[in-house]
């Protein structure tokens, strides 16, 4: 088809909700929402303003929380836009600016992983070594090597959706995503379609063999040693990683399969806000509240606030 549009606003396929669910959702999201906003946000600024807490492990958690405020800053307040909106839309150049930072944030969130498991592998398993190991100098160059690597693996296959010609103006899902751009395009999407399950297998392959490999680790030293304060440690600690770790994974997989198969859009709207809400609303408490001396800093602010209250 020779047919091009150029429309500088798209119109948004949407979640199709019944009009009684409309307002329930709207308020669960927003509730979602501005509790990761809290949580993530209160993490981030403890590490900053409190010297004593701005070592390598927690600057691991101030990533993580920083990750998980861009990706929902990102898609859910304009998802719960388009449910109360009867007509919704969104301009190109902001269709594009999303599908960059949500695909962002969903890469990160897999390699920022792989550095906790790392760090979680070294503290288990090296705790007399962790601090020489895991030194500031480390951490800083896993952080930039995890947010690149993110980066690099979303811009080639954007790149590539952002060249082709477009012929219509309806995105097919209810945000913005690359396989979502490609899809306004008539041309030939093979490359396309190739590229971006390349660097899903890349970034799946990477993050399985990584966490597995670490947990396997982890897994073989307790049972060498035969600690049982160390194993209760490292199943409580490890445990509830992994499964946050699962569940990330297997949304983000399904968001990926759905699309390519061109099921019901709603079971990618569930994937993707699963995906979203789910992980970030459980790391503040998996990842820093299990941590000592951050459950020991937010208990004091809590129990200062109140005693001022009296």
């Amino acid at each position: 088809m020779n047919v091009t549009d150029n429309s500088p606003i798209l119109l948004i396929q949407g979640i199709d909700i019944p009009h009684r669910f409309i307002y329930p959702a709207f308020a669960l999201l927003l509730v979602a929402y501005l509790i990761i906003l809290t949580t993530n946000i209160g993490v981030m600024l403890l590490i900053l303003m409190d010297r004593s807490l701005q070592q390598p492990m927690y600057l691991l958690f101030f990533s993580l929380s920083f990750n998980d405020v861009l990706g929902n800053t990102v898609v859910l307040p304009r998802m719960m836009l388009d449910i109360v909106s009867t007509n919704p839309s969104i301009s190109y150049s902001w269709c594009v600016s999303q599908a960059f930072f949500g695909h962002t944030y969903g890469t990160s969130c897999h390699t920022v992983m792989m550095i906790m498991a790392f760090d979680r592998y070294v503290a288990i398993c090296h705790p007399l070594r962790y601090t020489s190991i895991m030194s500031p100098t480390m951490v800083a160059k896993l952080t930039v090597s995890a947010w690149s690597t993110s980066i690099t693996l979303v811009s080639i296959p954007l790149g590539l959706a952002v060249r082709l010609t477009r012929c219509r103006s309806i995105i097919l899902n209810d945000f913005c995503d690359n396989a979502s751009l490609f899809k306004l395009s008539c041309q030939d999407l093979s490359i396309n379609n190739i590229t971006g399950l390349t660097c899903s297998i890349i970034l799946y392959g990477l993050s399985i063999a990584s966490v597995a490999f670490t947990y396997f680790r982890i897994l073989v030293n307790c049972v060498s040693k035969k600690n049982k304060e160390l194993n209760r440690k490292a199943v409580q600690t490890c445990a509830s990683h992994l499964v946050l770790y699962m569940i990330m994974l297997w949304s983000s997989f399904l968001i990926v399969i759905l699309h390519r198969f061109q099921i019901n859009n709603g079971y990618r709207t569930l994937a993707a806000v699963i995906f979203l809400v789910i992980p970030a609303n459980m790391n503040p408490i998996i990842y820093a509240m299990q941590t000592k001396e951050l459950r020991t800093k937010v208990v004091q602010i809590l129990y200062s606030k109140v005693t001022q209250r009296q």
